[in-house]
């Protein structure tokens, strides 16, 4: 990490020690929990004596300014645990983390005000918070206008539904004040753009508590954008060699024991559901004759697998590329759902590539092109396209697998990464409990950034699964295996698009393309007759035929973002044309059928 970045991370640490300090100032039977530095800020979690409102963040941001500027020096310190307890004694989370920390002594940090100040301008009284560090040397170093106090929430203690719920308080902060403010702006913008609030305006999916928390309903509207990624997917697929695989929703335990995912993956997968009677005869409690034990499938892996075994290979028939729109089923807690990016049912875009060993290179670069492509054909700058190349954690034991099959396939993830030219970071732990993987993540339109793809390299099914063709030599060898989702998620990927275009997708992609408004009844059979010519030409359209006033329509429209609203009165009927408003620009003035659906085509064509 560089020193700029550690030195900031080390003052939004101390902020959260300084909001503590603050919190105890003004509430002073407040219960302390912990407070690390986070991407972009910091936070720190109360169980507090009163509920606090919006209003009140003001005043806990006043009081962290006065104990800044007394200039306080941070003190670090090892006690015994001992002597900890007795300090933290009116603490019970200090106490119950205190207990939980390894080896006989901790650290804690005290912060005592500058002596040269008077002592009747503030409370000078220290402050003694059980931490490891590290922080900053004096509160000097902060800028008093760099820091923001932003939201509060609820957090549970330790981030279990067990636990005390406590009162979470948030802080942004910066180096500089213009850096902390082209960040608030660029928050303000992000609020904008939620997907989640679009999702609802315009008209594309819900998610109702009745059917369950995670699982999207998708309206008219959604459900017409998703078939035409789905579409275009499914095209640009066959182009590149792939051939298409269908597999249940379901498998047998058994399956989930050979690939590993029973042992490994278990924290991200349901209970088994037991198949050997009838909902009707469990609530009879009658007694299961003959019973297995089934789970919702959280990958699409074993069941391809399980493919390739139905009937030997030849080395002449590989690699397989086998592409699969498959939905899977992960454990989330609610706490953590998030509209279409945190989700508990999902439709990855998955696909195995399973190869010859020397051909493992030119299938990872022909992924990697594939995922750039992707990118490019949906708005997104690639140039800004960051990739994590995550490798496991030698001293973790979650892994499969043997040291040289690891070795070997970082070391080859790597080079075609170097090779790519990509901009790769390293992420030590980061790996999946098979392999080694690349991740994408792409900038939108504000600069936010979101992983969508992920490439990785598999040594472990294969061999799990007992996987072999016959080499040219007509013997029995182990292939390789790549994962690899393109947009990560159907649903993901959605909610990142609604951001990135804040919901006026490109022609190509808008649900609705264009909206045919008639002035009044007597143009309607206009509006039909236009109408039938666009859907000749598949474009997607709406009739605006409501009982409402001309400006309404034309308000409802555009508030549904649609790109082109076909506005039809009588000198558009007397000249055979269209007045033609467009997204954007406003007002084009009149034009011809047949020219408009020659504009609108070529937009489609071309990805505008």
């Amino acid at each position: 990490m560089e020193k700029e970045n550690i030195e900031l991370e080390q003052i939004r640490h101390s902020l959260s020690h300084i909001m503590a300090q603050a919190i105890l100032s003004l509430y002073p039977k407040t219960k302390l929990g912990m407070g690390p530095a986070i991407e972009n800020g910091f936070y720190y979690d109360f169980l507090l004596t009163r509920t606090l409102a919006p209003e009140d963040l003001q005043q806990i941001e006043t009081k962290m300014k006065e104990i800044i500027i007394q200039n306080q020096k941070f003190t670090k310190k090892n006690i015994t645990k001992l002597v900890a307890k007795k300090l933290f004694k009116d603490q019970p989370f200090k106490l119950e983390l205190i207990k939980d920390l390894p080896g006989k002594t901790v650290s804690i940090y005290t912060t005592e005000p500058d002596k040269k100040l008077q002592p009747t301008t503030y409370n000078l009284q220290p402050f003694v918070d059980l931490c490891k560090g590290p922080h900053i040397k004096n509160t000097s170093e902060i800028k008093p206008d760099t820091f923001k106090l932003t939201k509060i929430a609820g957090a549970y203690w330790k981030g279990s539904e067990k636990n005390k719920m406590l009162t979470r308080i948030y802080g942004l902060a910066f180096s500089t004040k213009d850096e902390l403010q082209k960040y608030i702006i660029m928050q303000e913008e992000a609020e904008r753009r939620d997907h989640r609030i679009l999702g609802e305006k315009l008209d594309l999916f819900h998610i109702d508590q009745l059917v369950g928390s995670g699982l999207p309903l998708w309206h008219p509207k959604g459900a017409l954008l998703w078939r035409i990624i789905e579409d275009f997917w499914y095209q640009e697929h066959l182009k590149n060699g792939y051939d298409l695989v269908r597999t249940p929703h379901i498998g047998n335990k058994i399956l989930w024991e050979t690939s590993g995912h029973w042992g490994f993956y278990n924290a991200s997968m349901y209970p088994p559901i037991e198949i050997g009677q009838t909902l009707e005869e469990k609530q009879k409690n009658e007694k299961v004759k003959d019973s297995e034990q089934f789970l919702l499938k959280p990958m699409n892996c074993p069941f391809h697998l399980q493919i390739f075994k139905d009937k030997p290979k030849s080395y002449r028939e590989l690699p397989l590329r086998w592409a699969e729109c498959g939905t899977v089923y992960r454990f989330e807690k609610k706490g953590e759902l998030s509209g279409l990016t945190r989700v508990r049912g999902f439709t990855q875009d998955d696909a195995h590539i399973i190869c010859r060993p020397d051909q493992v290179e030119i299938e990872l670069k022909k992924v990697i092109d594939f995922i750039l492509f992707i990118y490019k054909s949906f708005g997104f700058d690639i140039r800004d396209v960051n990739v994590y190349l995550s490798v496991r954690d030698p001293k973790s034991k979650k892994y499969a697998g043997d040291n040289k099959g690891w070795k070997f396939t970082e070391e080859i993830l790597e080079k075609v990464a170097k090779e790519k030219n990509l901009n790769i970071q390293k992420d030590i732990g980061g790996a999946v409990f098979y392999g080694p993987k690349l991740d994408f993540k792409v900038k939108d339109a504000i600069g936010r950034e979101w992983q969508c793809s992920t490439l990785q390299f598999d040594f472990n099914l294969p061999e799990r699964f007992d996987i072999s063709f016959i080499n040219d030599k007509g013997e029995k060898e182990r292939p390789y295996m790549l994962h690899r989702a393109l947009f990560g998620s159907f649903e993901r990927f959605i909610g990142v698009l609604i951001e990135h275009y804040a919901g006026a997708f490109p022609v190509w992609l808008s649900p609705v393309q264009v909206s045919i408004i008639p002035i009044s009844e007597k143009h309607l059979e206009y509006a039909n007759i236009i109408k039938q010519k666009l859907l000749e030409n598949n474009i997607r359209l709406e009739i605006r035929d409501e009982a409402e006033t001309l400006g309404k329509k034309i308000r409802t429209a555009e508030m549904q973002k649609v790109p082109y609203l076909l506005i039809l009165g009588d000198k558009e009927i007397q000249a055979n044309a269209l007045s033609v408003r467009q997204r954007g620009k406003g007002d084009l003035g009149q034009m011809p059928v047949d020219a408009f659906i020659d504009k609108i085509n070529n937009e489609i064509k071309n990805k505008i």
